[in-house]
């Protein structure tokens, strides 16, 4: 087996004007196909299978994908754009291929081998869907309480996994899982105790739990996974080397922090459009409440906010495609944005008024939607917790 190849850090993307045109024919689907389909999308909890072959005929599985593994090869800036004008719509289409464009291809570029590669990015640009195991019922950011336990055959030639994780994500439809497991008793420096393995989500003594019923988020599934003796090939522990699963997960969680904050921001964006609409269609003492100037407050306090993320989504993926270290901001983005669009949607229901406390309404939806964005690819207090220690890290080495 191959050791895995340096990534290369810059990158150029897609042609800027092939982009522009995909852009402008995705937005155009956006708001003419994912949106008038979003009532079906809620009343069966399930995005169309019909959408999902659009979506798979687009390319959209594959966009992260470098092209000459049969990808779209778009960069960071260009792949945050396209999970941004996605999540414009509900947060069920961008949860079926997030996971393919985010940590589990940035997993592939950062840690596997040549032959894994070869394997797995086709498989992700034919719309094959992927899911990201980490977190389980006895720990998420801690991986020093990470019970999944991979043990190497006696022959030598594989692997066999035991545990559960839990909130995974796609985890009821996914074709692949990449599994964060222990291969070490003992806990040891920089989690090297962890290691990462690609396993087939029909291989023998794969199970997942029934979908779990949630807030909000209609049609975007999550639900444990079980791994009872299932038996993997040597060659599925990623790049070849035990220890650094770890650490290829955090890495693509950069990733998967710029997909949540780009979709908190469209989702903020969808929410004021919707409260802007409203305040000028609802009438009290005799004029649209939009003239009031505390629902104009509202309304610019939101638009300052959702203008600021957007600034910081350009700043974090340029730094990205400028090979520079994002984990700091990629953090930073991600507490803003999901933190902004909270406020933003609980201004919109206060928009609403009274019909904002009910179902009928958008806001209501808009409001339960966000709520997970301050949670899941990290809280905002575990991530508060690394931009700090980041910061003082840096200001060691400057100051000491």
């Amino acid at each position: 087996m191959n050791a895995p190849t340096n990534p290369v850090r810059a990158n150029p993307g897609m042609d800027s004007d092939t982009f522009e045109q995909f852009a402008e024919q995705l937005e155009r689907y956006v708001k003419e196909r994912l949106i008038p389909a979003e009532e079906e999308v809620i009343a069966n909890d399930a995005v169309p299978p019909e959408i999902i072959d659009e979506m798979r005929d687009m390319g959209l599985f594959g966009i992260s994908v470098p092209e000459e593994y049969g990808g779209a090869g778009l960069n960071t800036s260009q792949y945050a754009r396209v999970v941004n004008m996605m999540s414009y719509a509900a947060p069920a289409f961008r949860s079926i291929f997030s996971i393919n464009i985010g940590m589990f291809a940035s997993a592939l570029k950062n840690g596997a081998t040549e032959e894994q590669r070869q394997e797995w990015y086709p498989k992700l640009v034919e719309g094959k869907i992927a899911c990201f195991g980490l977190t389980e019922p006895g720990s998420g950011s801690d991986s020093a309480g990470l019970q999944t336990t991979a043990k190497p055959d006696p022959d030598g030639n594989g692997w066999t996994l035991n545990g559960t994780k839990r909130y995974i994500t796609n985890a009821p439809h996914a074709d692949v899982a990449l599994i964060m497991a222990r291969t070490e008793k003992e806990n040891l420096p920089k989690n090297a105790h962890v290691s990462a393995f690609l396993v087939p989500m029909d291989a023998p003594g794969v199970s997942t739990g029934s979908p779990d019923k949630k807030m909000g988020q209609s049609g975007s599934h999550i639900s444990d996974i079980m791994l009872d003796d299932v038996k993997v090939p040597g060659d599925a522990l990623l790049g070849g080397e035990t220890g650094k699963g770890f650490r290829f997960a955090m890495q693509s969680l950069d990733n998967g922090r710029i997909s949540v904050g780009a979709a908190a921001t469209a989702y903020a964006r969808r929410a004021l459009d919707s409260a802007l609409r409203y305040a000028n269609e609802r009438q009290a003492f005799g004029e649209p409440i939009a003239r009031f100037q505390l629902i104009q407050a509202m309304l610019a306090d939101s638009e300052t906010e959702i203008y600021a993320a957007e600034c910081m989504m350009r700043d974090v993926t340029e730094r990205a495609d400028r090979g520079e270290n994002i984990i700091t901001k990629a953090a930073a983005f991600k507490v803003f944005a999901s933190e902004m669009c909270g406020r933003v949607v609980d201004r919109v229901v206060q928009i609403y008024g009274g019909a904002g406390y009910l179902a009928e309404y958008d806001a209501e939806r808009f409001y339960r939607d966000a709520r997970i964005y301050r949670i899941y690819e990290g809280t905002t207090q575990i991530l508060q917790l690394q931009i700090a220690k980041h910061m003082l890290r840096e200001w060691e080495k400057e100051n000491l």
